[in-house]
């Protein structure tokens, strides 16, 4: 299942014709653009809102008109009419098991509304492999686990179960993501347009695509520099350098032994007497198709959080250059966030174009 909701039930806020335009118009839903039929919403009703980078499923027939798009949900660029459309708005009509539900609501499971990528789905999972605990001790006694027998044994679960009450340890169960860690979930202005009230600067950075990646160092007993060293998907804590991945290969191990992180940070935290520093940043290369090209994998960081407290981008970033890491590119250190989403929409369509 999603972690994002994906659908929820909203407000129209507001409705807007299209210059030229005589079949559809544009609704505002939180902060989010959409396009609707002509005069299929007024302000003030209720819609269920589907959000983009999702999947409707095929056998609903409330969404069969989205066949021809794979039933996929994603930004559209109306270039005739220079707008665009941010997700999916449908009656709350069409809708009639959600009449008790209310406003901000979550019905993604209810919808069976998933991630458009197979990957996404993979990749955001909160899931824990069940087979983990016994791919670690097979990795611990690769000699013994390649034997014709053991094998054999290990197909079936109980063999599994035997096999792990004989030769398994403690420490093969996989590590819980650990709670104090916030993981890497960004808040989308459109979902959080209250922002665009306020007057102060912001720093505006690029979204680099690639997967999510957490490194920390964790104290382990107060006055003591030692300290337990932590690396993580965006969900997953990953035990080891052989724990499998969605990837190719285990892409967060790979950039922690790549950039020394643990030394970077265990030294940070010693000199400075921290208890716990957290690193995070994008993993960028080798996944989600490569989009930079790159021959290798980089690692782009965008958060430096020392003792539960987040630094500042530019604190961040120049963390980065004093450790020879690089952070995510800062594109503008004094940004002014325009009034209206109309306005960032338009943004947003000089990004695309």
């Amino acid at each position: 299942m999603a972690e994002r909701a994906l659908a929820h039930i909203e407000k129209v806020e507001w409705v807007n014709p299209i210059e030229g335009a005589d079949n559809i118009e544009l609704i505002g839903i939180l902060g989010w653009v959409c396009v609707a039929k002509k005069e299929e919403f007024r302000p003030g009703d209720i819609a269920v809102y589907i959000e983009i980078d999702s999947k409707c499923p095929e056998n609903d027939e409330r969404f069969a008109f989205l066949a021809a798009k794979h039933y996929k949900v994603k930004t559209m660029k109306l270039g005739k009419f220079k707008v665009i459309s941010q997700g999916l708005a449908l009656p709350i009509t069409l809708f009639p098991e959600f009449a008790d539900k209310k406003i901000g609501d979550d019905v993604t499971n209810e919808l069976k509304i998933t991630y458009s990528s197979q990957e996404d789905i993979k990749r955001k999972s909160n899931g824990v492999d069940p087979e983990a605990k016994y791919k670690a001790m097979a990795n611990r006694k690769p000699n013994l686990f390649k034997k014709p027998l053991v094998r054999k044994i290990m197909r079936y679960k109980f063999g599994r179960k035997l096999m792990f009450l004989l030769f398994g340890r403690k420490k093969d169960n996989p590590k819980k993501f650990p709670d104090w860690i916030v993981k890497t979930d960004e808040t989308r202005i459109e979902n959080a347009p209250f922002y665009l009230n306020s007057t102060d600067k912001w720093v505006k950075t690029e979204k680099c695509d690639g997967t999510s990646c957490t490194y920390a160092v964790d104290r382990l007993k107060k006055g003591k520099n030692k300290f337990d060293f932590i690396v993580c998907s965006r969900n997953v804590r990953q035990a080891d350098r052989n724990q499998e991945t969605y990837h190719d290969s285990n892409i967060y191990w790979e950039l922690a032994d790549k950039y020394g992180i643990e030394k970077i940070l265990t030294d940070f935290a010693t000199e400075n007497n921290y208890s716990r520093v957290v690193l995070q940043g994008e993993g960028v290369g080798s996944v989600q198709g490569n989009p930079y090209k790159l021959k290798e994998n980089v690692l782009y960081v965008f958060n430096l959080i020392i003792d539960g407290v987040r630094a500042g981008t530019v604190e961040m970033s120049n963390f980065c250059k004093a450790h020879n890491l690089t952070s995510v590119p800062i594109i503008d250190t004094e940004c002014v966030l325009p009034k209206t989403m109309e306005e960032m929409s338009l943004r947003l369509m000089d990004i695309v174009s």
